[in-house]
C-alpha cells in the first residue's frame, strides 16, 4: 500500500520493519508527550491544588474531575445467589441452571448473568481441558 508521501523502503511489503531497521526501541515516547511532561514537570501539585479550587468554586468540571479521583464509577457489582460447585466439565449444565434460575427470579439481571455465564464457561473449559489432558497422559501410560 502506497502512502501519500510514497512508498517506505525501510519497509517490507507486509508492512513489518526491514533488515537492519529495528524501529523504535521499546519505551521510546513521542516527542509530543515528551513535550508535554516537560512542560507539566514539577507542577502537578499546583495544578491538583488549582482543580481541587476550582471545584470548591463550583466549577462543574473540576467538581466532575475531583470528584471521578476520589469515588470513581462502578464498573460492576458484586453479585449473590447460589451456584454449585463445578467439579468437572458435565458440572457446567448444573451451574448454568443456577444462573438462567437467578435471572429469571430477578435475582441478578440478565447482565450480570451473561457475565456469570461467561465465567462458568470459561471454568468449564479449563476442566475440561485438565480431564482430557488426564485422559490422554493415562492412554499414554499404557502404552
Amino acid at each position: 500500500m502506497n502512502r501519500k508521501s510514497g512508498t517506505n523502503s525501510d519497509r517490507n511489503p507486509d508492512g513489518t520493519f526491514g533488515e537492519g531497521n529495528p524501529g523504535k526501541p521499546k519505551g521510546t515516547r513521542h516527542r509530543v508527550t515528551r513535550a508535554i511532561e516537560e512542560l507539566l514537570e514539577g507542577q502537578s501539585e499546583a495544578i491538583t491544588q488549582k482543580a481541587v479550587d476550582l471545584a470548591l468554586e463550583g466549577d462543574g468540571p473540576a467538581l466532575r474531575l475531583c470528584m471521578e479521583r476520589i469515588a470513581p464509577p462502578r464498573k460492576d457489582s458484586p453479585v449473590q445467589f447460589g451456584l454449585p460447585s463445578m467439579k468437572n466439565a458435565s458440572d457446567a449444565a448444573d451451574a448454568a441452571q443456577a444462573v438462567l434460575q437467578a435471572v429469571s427470579g430477578g435475582d441478578i439481571t440478565p447482565l450480570e448473568g451473561a457475565a456469570v455465564m461467561g465465567l462458568v464457561e470459561q471454568y468449564r473449559r479449563t476442566l475440561e481441558t485438565t480431564e482430557l489432558e488426564a485422559r490422554i497422559a493415562a492412554l499414554e501410560s499404557v502404552k
